[in-house]
């Protein structure tokens, strides 16, 4: 048996009328005739009685209408199935993200997937950008949001988010208090920087480094550490200043974000996914949201 043939006997078996099934299927009577014949002969039974007025199912016809009525209906749902994992209407989309791409409109897009995709399921993970990038080369994740100021290798993508770094400082600090213009950082260079690990964000690390250099002199990093909020968090209590990304400003009480001169560093995020293939189907489906909401400011 196969799916056009129980297609064949399933209209046959409801029209009880040679010319209306072969009607229904688009179809002339004999290329319909034919395959319920070579149906019966595949099964060794009678599956209809024929008359000159009339087409009755035998018992086992009976039992065979419905059979097929639930093998039809099965593959119409296979067919479904896989239309929507292939569309990314269903599934599971794994994302990675660090904890600073929560204020940079993570939120957001995962909240319009599920309004546009109902049956997908999204799982997200916590990683920071280096671990994405071997998770996705090695599949474990299916997109990624790293922080990074170029696509790795190995990996297709598009820019997310970019943003400028600002001097971020305890509520307390003089500087703080002035809050008028631009901060100068040659100003603060004899204070002790708080910065992210070099080991777990080079890019962030060298970054930093770099927006010093450009003001004329090397931070004194007196401590390192994997988190943005806990950056922020040591600065609310005075352990030193920071530079952060700016949308970080309000994620901690007790810090005061001051904007610095315009300068082509900035805090770069990237939807990574792995190359060399079409992107998955749930990719697709989180691709009009990032490209959607990109902030470039």
């Amino acid at each position: 048996m196969d799916l056009r043939q129980l297609r064949y006997f399933a209209v046959l078996a409801e029209e009880r009328h040679f010319g209306r099934a072969a009607r229904r299927l688009s179809l002339s009577q004999p290329p319909l005739s034919h395959a319920i014949r070579q149906l019966e002969e595949e099964l060794g039974a009678a599956l209809f009685v024929r008359t000159s007025r009339q087409v009755a199912l035998t018992p086992a016809g009976a039992a065979l209408q419905r059979e097929a009525q639930a093998i039809l209906q099965r593959a119409a749902e296979a067919r479904l199935l896989v239309s929507d994992v292939a569309a990314g209407r269903r599934g599971r989309l794994r994302i990675g993200f660090s904890g600073s791409t929560v204020y940079r409109g993570l939120p957001r897009i995962v909240t319009a997937m599920r309004a546009q995709a109902p049956d997908l399921e999204v799982i997200l993970r916590e990683m920071n950008s280096g671990e994405q990038v071997e998770a996705l080369l090695h599949d474990e994740l299916d997109a990624g949001f790293v922080h990074l100021r170029e696509r790795p290798d190995g990996l297709d993508g598009t820019l997310f988010h970019a943003e400028p770094f600002v001097l971020c400082l305890a509520a307390d600090h003089p500087m703080a208090a002035a809050g008028a213009g631009d901060a100068r950082l040659i100003d603060l260079r004899d204070e002790d920087f708080i910065l992210f690990s070099r080991s777990v964000s080079p890019d962030y690390y060298e970054s930093i480094i770099a927006l010093c250099r450009l003001a004329g002199f090397l931070p004194r990093v007196r401590h390192e550490v994997r988190h943005w909020l806990t950056v922020a968090a040591l600065v609310a209590h005075g352990a030193g200043i920071a530079l952060v990304p700016r949308s970080l400003a309000g994620a901690v009480a007790g810090i005061v974000c001051l904007p610095l001169p315009p300068s082509p560093i900035r805090s770069e995020t990237w939807c990574v996914w792995k190359a060399g293939a079409p992107a998955p189907g749930v990719v697709e489906t989180l691709l009009p949201q990032v490209r959607g909401g990109p902030v470039l400011p």
